[in-house]
């Protein structure tokens, strides 16, 4: 049957049937390496109707139409489980073969190269860049965690249909600096210049979460859905 069309089973962990999918509807896989807030996006998903499955199968994440890397945690945690689970080279194959792909606050982290959080641990590298701490100032708390105002620039799909200066919530103690800047498609301030949003092909990733952002966040989602 040819990818996208009839009715197609989705297969949890276990082995149990996850759901069917309707006629030409896209399957989005959530990859699960026992990060945090996994849920909360699969729950937003669910509300713009969409097929997800949670997952850390690599068939089912190498076949998936769209593919998202959550989580809440500590930098050199999740590296770990992501190479003891064999998934840091399956991320690298669904995004190289143009797969659209989404990194949600520890996953914007984990495509880069290093971190400040986890001195030797080598991230994905698939972009060029630096996880650094967000400097302390008076007044300021770390980790930053609140609605902030994002600068859009460069263009970026994941915010069609936005103001230019949307709030979005965030919740993190280290922030992204990417080597080329032509890849930032939002930034916001705090303490520093953050760089909150990157695309580069269909590679996206956002440091803010768009699943407890509200009707800003499900435009965001819904974005990337659309994306082929």
């Amino acid at each position: 049957m040819p990818r996208g069309k009839g009715i197609r089973t989705v297969f949890m962990l276990d082995g149990g049937i996850f759901g069917r999918e309707k006629e030409g509807q896209n399957m989005i896989a959530l990859i699960d390496y026992d990060a945090g807030n996994i849920r909360s996006v699969e729950k937003a998903l669910r509300k713009l109707g969409q097929e997800v499955c949670v997952t850390r199968d690599k068939a089912k994440l190498l076949r998936a139409d769209h593919v998202i890397l959550p989580g809440v945690g500590a930098f050199g945690d999740s590296m770990e489980h992501l190479k003891a689970y064999g998934l840091a080279e399956v991320i690298r194959g669904i995004i190289g073969k143009g797969t659209p792909f989404l990194g949600i606050c520890m996953g914007l982290q984990l495509l880069f190269e290093r971190s400040d959080e986890a001195p030797g641990v080598e991230g994905l590298g698939i972009l060029k860049g630096e996880i650094l701490r967000i400097p302390e100032g008076e007044g300021r708390k770390i980790p930053h965690m609140g609605w902030n105002s994002l600068h859009l620039q460069n263009g970026g799909r994941l915010f069609e249909g936005l103001p230019k200066e949307p709030y979005v919530y965030f919740v993190h103690s280290y922030y992204l600096k990417a080597e080329d800047e032509n890849i930032v498609k939002a930034v916001a301030q705090y303490g520093t210049e953050i760089h909150a949003s990157v695309e580069q092909g269909n590679l996206f990733a956002c440091q803010f979460h768009p699943e407890k952002s509200s009707e800003t966040g499900l435009q965001i989602l819904k974005n990337f859905t659309e994306i082929a």
